[in-house]
């Protein structure tokens, strides 16, 4: 058996950041600097696996990696940035006793820095705060250090650090061992391990990365997880090096991974608690929620019969990412497919965009949605989709989620973001002009306002300056009601909206024009509806394809043509009343970027 490593010599620590301050650059130079990675091994943010992460240069998936500091021996846990996946920053915070917050010099303080710095201080982790990419001609170190000590009140001297050109990352070094806690655990207690990440390997099943907090697990132990209560025996486990390293112990303060031939990973819950079947622990581990979908959206194949290829790839795709859920659906307009429930926008993107590349699939998502509660007169129910919204006249009351959004942003752009805010249904709640030149604007707004479009618009009015992160507020009672297109006098469910009663014509009228534009004219004329109940509130009317049936008459009595004109007006008649109109994929694509 392998000895243990004494928790006095262990720092567990993550690297928190806004999305692109340059938290995976400093991550390589790190593993660089402790000879964990090779020279000829390297390569550019070797933590993120993912060719999606390398494509966008973001993080997706937490990450842990094992390095060698002299005596000390040092666990990453690096963390995404993006606002969309703050359930995996704080999975990685809980298995952690320190963080390095990386802030960019010439970008400041933004509001993913703040909301991370917040839920660290919350945990009770040891800050460390980083000013990087000072070696850029547009750094202004001095504005960042008085946002770090004002906006995030951190009164200790950040490190002034270059990731790219490798500058300051020794002084980093030295700061985890100096100011993060040695974990606290006893070797001698019961196992008492967390689990903060899961990985499904084809190979080997379910890998488990776990935190081991008291006591020790080894090779051959039978152990079992608290919440579930199912029980396995442990075939392998070691250190992340970043590639597995088989050892043959893990004690206290370590973190590491477990293999138990797990097939299923819906069978080991992130943030459980792992314990020893011969001693199982009174309590779990003080843990986190699971992850809630809040943007829902269909996925269809665009051709039929990828359905089956489609069903075969969410089943592979959910092992590997349980955060999104799942369920069957089916449209008259694009046939069978499912109802996906995302943690935001960017997670919508990222299902997508993995789907199609790894499973070579071509997919259109319909419009996404928040989930309402509303009550009829049978009671109170849960809808997350717009097709089965009930009817505006059953309807008592209807309940939309809301979110608090904090936007940080240099105080000249005040009025065209405060404007976006109104216009979006915000609510006020402070304004704080902070260090730097810079202004935090708190929000209340329904979330519905947000997944369509909002960042983008949040960006263009502030030139691109302003940031923003959110939290979840429970739910508000909201005036909103189920927009509906008809086409030829037909319903098309994909097509429905659930929309603000005050938007509602407006959005109406353009998704009509849209439609009028994309559909193909038919040898009849199609109406182009949007309806509230059972009002129309906009129309766009395609008119007919002509054909010159009187080209190839040369002369003749006029009763001749009077009997193809009525023969063709008889035709049209006939095929207006049993004729269907095929919409065009593209204009379900582009109707429904349609968002105000």
């Amino acid at each position: 058996m392998s000895a243990a490593t004494p928790t006095r010599l262990i720092r567990n620590f993550s690297i928190i950041a806004h999305i692109d301050h340059g938290k995976s650059t400093l991550a390589d130079r790190l593993l660089e600097a402790t000879g964990t990675i090779s020279g000829r091994q390297m390569q550019a943010q070797v933590m993120d696996s993912m060719e999606l992460e390398r494509e966008r240069g973001i993080t997706i998936k937490s990450k842990a990696v094992r390095m060698r500091h002299g005596e000390y021996v040092l666990n990453l846990i690096d963390t995404p940035g993006h606002v969309d996946f703050s359930y995996e920053v704080s999975r990685a915070l809980a298995a952690c006793e320190g963080a390095i917050l990386v802030v960019d010099a010439s970008q400041g303080v933004e509001a993913q820095t703040l909301a991370n710095a917040h839920l660290a201080s919350e945990l009770g982790l040891k800050i460390v705060p980083i000013i990087n990419k000072v070696d850029l001609p547009a750094a202004d170190i001095e504005r960042t250090a008085e946002q770090i000590a004002g906006i995030l009140k951190l009164s200790r001297p950040p490190l002034l650090v270059s990731a790219k050109e490798g500058r300051g990352t020794a002084e980093v070094l030295d700061a985890i061992v100096r100011d993060v806690p040695a974990p606290t655990g006893d070797p001698h207690r019961p196992l008492a391990a967390l689990i903060f990440d899961s990985i499904y390997s084809v190979y080997r099943g379910v890998v488990n990365l776990v935190r081991v907090v008291d006591g020790n697990v080894e090779k051959g132990m039978k152990i079992r997880f608290f919440s579930s209560g199912v029980e396995f025996v442990v075939e392998e486990l070691g250190h992340l090096t970043p590639k597995y390293s088989p050892a043959g112990l893990l004690s206290a303060g370590e973190v590491g991974y477990l293999i138990c031939g797990i097939r299923d990973i819906h069978e080991v819950r992130v943030g459980d608690t792992v314990m020893e079947a011969a001693r199982p622990l009174g309590a779990a581990l003080p843990g986190y929620k699971e992850a809630k979908p809040v943007v829902f959206a269909g996925v269809f194949p665009i051709n039929p019969a990828d359905y089956p290829a489609l069903t075969a790839a969410l089943e592979k795709l959910n092992l590997e990412d349980s955060s999104f859920g799942y369920q069957q659906e089916s449209s008259e307009a694009l046939g069978f497919g499912y109802r996906l429930g995302f943690l935001g926008l960017l997670h919508m993107d990222i299902v997508k965009e993995r789907l199609e590349r790894e499973f070579n699939l071509s997919l259109i998502v319909t419009s996404p949605n928040v989930v309402y509660r509303v009550k009829t007169r049978a009671g109170w129910k849960t809808v997350d989709n717009p097709a089965k919204f009930p009817p505006y006249g059953d309807i008592d009351a209807v309940e939309e989620p809301f979110v608090r959004l904090t936007i940080i942003m240099p105080y000249q752009y005040q009025k065209g973001v405060l404007t976006l805010l109104k216009e979006r249904r915000g609510a006020h709640v402070a304004i704080e002009y902070a260090a730097g030149g810079s202004m935090i604007v708190t929000y209340d707004l329904p979330l519905s306002e947000m997944v369509i479009n909002f960042y983008d618009r949040l960006k263009s009015v502030s030139k691109g300056y302003a940031s923003m992160d959110y939290v979840p507020l429970g739910r508000k009672t909201a005036d909103v009601l189920r927009l509906e297109i008809l086409i030829h006098g037909e319903p098309v469910d994909a097509l429905s909206q659930i929309v603000h009663k005050d938007k509602a014509t407006h959005v109406g009228r353009a998704m009509c024009g849209k439609l009028k534009e994309l559909i193909s004219r038919q040898i009849f004329e199609v109406s182009i509806q949007a309806r509230i109940g059972g009002r129309i509130i906009a129309r766009e009317t395609l008119s007919a394809r002509r054909k010159d049936v009187l080209a190839k008459c040369y002369g003749g009595d006029i009763t001749r043509k009077r009997k193809l004109l009525a023969k063709q007006k008889e035709g049209k008649k006939r095929a207006k009343m049993l004729g269907s109109v095929e919409i065009p994929q593209e204009a379900f694509l582009a109707a429904l970027k349609i968002s105000e």
